[in-house]
């Protein structure tokens, strides 16, 4: 039996939403490739009046953006700051997250409880009490201390998915690794993580995209040194307090989109399994 194709009603909802989502990016996209004087006078829309007129279209936003306002610097500190804050607490999370869902230990479940708990914890609660660990330890404006807050304020997350997915995993698979004489870390390393590919992107993903997205937690911790700040401190500073050179924060915004996007759709594929793991047992 042939199954029946969705109405042309839900076919339109779908494009007014792809449209809806698709237009702002263009806007952006528009906005950053023109003249200052033409972003204060017109919408970015007037372009497409006659889109093959080259004289309305400029890089200079971009240059100046890459080469005068330390966005290039910026961005190599993005990088220096997101890698390690997503790979480190990954690695934490996997083991913990293990040893949740295989180990049996004295209070394992209240234990978890009180991960998963601090999902709820408002982040600002923890901004001056950590501020003053790190002003007495000298990590306050460091890449350490920023890798180590975000890796803290990521864990709970990263746990509770990890979790969820080692979980669903055959026991037989592991028991049988056991008889054979595997020991628990060559099963983590062996079985368990080569399996959870799917839930270690999506995580991956997640705490890639929060952390480059990052402002407050960037602004708290590292200050507004230029040798550490990331693009979103830059990008916070490029429009005056009166409004004035905003046509820059369209290139600069776009420039910021290029790597989450990127990321995005290189683990696309790997996204919606990881997310669903865990859902089902069996």
């Amino acid at each position: 039996m042939e199954r029946e194709g969705a109405p042309p009603l839900v076919h339109l909802v779908l494009v007014l939403v792809c449209l809806a989502w698709v237009l702002p990016t263009l806007g952006l996209l528009v906005s950053s490739v023109r003249p200052a004087a033409d972003v204060a006078s017109s919408g970015w829309w007037t372009v497409f009046r006659n889109p093959l007129d080259l004289t309305q279209y400029t890089l200079a936003n971009y240059r100046q953006v890459l080469y005068q306002n330390g966005m290039a610097q910026a961005f190599v500190n993005s990088f220096i700051v997101t890698v390690p804050a997503t790979l480190i607490p990954m690695l934490i999370a996997a083991f913990a997250a293990f040893a949740f869902a295989w180990f049996t230990f004295p209070g394992r479940d209240a234990l978890f409880l009180m991960v998963v708990g601090l999902l709820v914890v408002p982040l600002q609660m923890t901004l001056i009490p950590v501020l003053r660990i790190y002003n007495s330890l000298g990590l306050s404006g460091t890449f350490l201390g920023i890798w180590l807050a975000h890796a803290g304020y990521g864990l709970p997350f990263a746990v509770y998915l990890l979790r969820n997915f080692f979980g669903s995993l055959p026991s037989d698979l592991f028991e049988s690794a056991y008889i054979d004489g595997a020991s628990p870390l060559t099963a983590f390393f062996r079985l368990a993580l080569p399996l959870s590919v799917p839930a270690l992107a999506s995580l991956g993903i997640f705490q890639f995209l929060w952390v480059w997205n990052d402002l407050l937690v960037s602004l708290i911790y590292l200050g507004g040194s230029p040798s550490v700040a990331p693009l979103t401190l830059r990008l916070s500073s490029l429009v005056g307090s009166l409004g004035q050179n905003w046509h820059l924060l369209t290139a600069a915004a776009f420039v910021a989109m290029v790597v989450p996007v990127a990321v995005f759709f290189a683990l696309q594929r790997y996204f919606v399994r990881g997310i669903l793991a865990g859902a089902v047992k069996g």
